[in-house]
């Protein structure tokens, strides 16, 4: 794009983003982002999920860019050896979790390296297994957990219920904390500079590039905060019409190829090699 600023590093979502519905990246994916390394453009993930839930991505990506988990709570290598974390306060990660009990929310806590839960059988706890590709801790209770929390999820069948608490615990936390639906059924809690749009100024640090040199992709409500940090910011065609309002550009679905289709138009001349 002859209008567009010198992009050295591209950064994506990626559920809804990265991956398709079945958790999958495709070949055409694969291929393109190969074919950005090879013209000299980094690439690198940011996700809501731990960063042990992206490992199935850095043989097809061949990713050595630092993994950013958590919305920013944490940045690690590609071994997971950790560069930086950011972890609630123990009394805000207290107070997250009597806001989402009290309301009769299932928890998640994510703490040292486990996702902990009180109930292996709730909602969404295999379809995450799946999609991390590891499993959970079942605890007692949250007690040491909380001290020492990169992340608390609420989680809901519900998503209309869980939309409206996004911006009520919000209120309630102020300053002390990011709160975000990072998927219709989760509602993410985390460290106040542990949200995207803050985490995406830090990767760029590391990744020895400014932030004017960056492209983004998302397409979730925590995806936004990002969008706002970047000159090219490209929302996925699956994500809300908000969403897509906040982004220079719009691709096509996670199902349809939307994250490669934009490599493709927008990096790649169009094609891959």
């Amino acid at each position: 794009m002859s209008d567009a600023p010198p992009i050295k590093a591209i950064v994506a979502d990626v559920d809804g983003t990265v991956v398709d519905s079945a958790k999958q990246v495709t070949a055409r994916t694969q291929k393109a982002v190969a074919e950005l390394g090879r013209r000299g453009i980094a690439f690198a993930v940011i996700s809501g999920r731990p960063p042990e839930g992206m490992r199935m991505l850095i043989e097809p990506l061949k990713l050595t860019t630092p993994i950013t988990g958590f919305n920013g709570g944490a940045f690690t290598k590609p071994d997971m050896t950790v560069i930086e974390e950011r972890l609630l306060e123990p009394e805000v990660a207290k107070q997250t979790y009597d806001f989402l009990k009290e309301r009769k929310i299932d928890v998640w806590v994510y703490s040292e390296g486990k996702w902990l839960l009180l109930d292996p059988k709730a909602p969404h706890v295999d379809k995450e297994a799946r999609t991390v590709q590891f499993g959970p801790t079942v605890v007692r209770d949250f007690s040491h957990g909380l001290s020492v929390a990169h992340k608390i999820v609420g989680v809901s069948d519900d998503p209309e219920m869980l939309q409206s608490y996004e911006q009520e615990i919000q209120g309630v936390l102020g300053e002390k904390a990011a709160a975000s639906l990072s998927q219709p059924y989760y509602l993410d809690i985390t460290h106040p500079q542990a949200n995207k749009g803050d985490a995406v100024v830090t990767l760029a640090k590391l990744m020895g590039v400014t932030m004017d040199q960056v492209a983004v992709f998302g397409d979730s409500n925590n995806d936004v905060s990002m969008f706002r940090k970047s000159p090219l910011s490209i929302a996925m065609g699956n994500a809300s019409d908000s969403v897509k309002k906040q982004a220079r550009f719009v691709t096509g679905a996670n199902d349809a190829e939307g994250f490669a289709e934009a490599l493709e138009k927008y990096f790649l001349d169009g094609k891959t090699t």
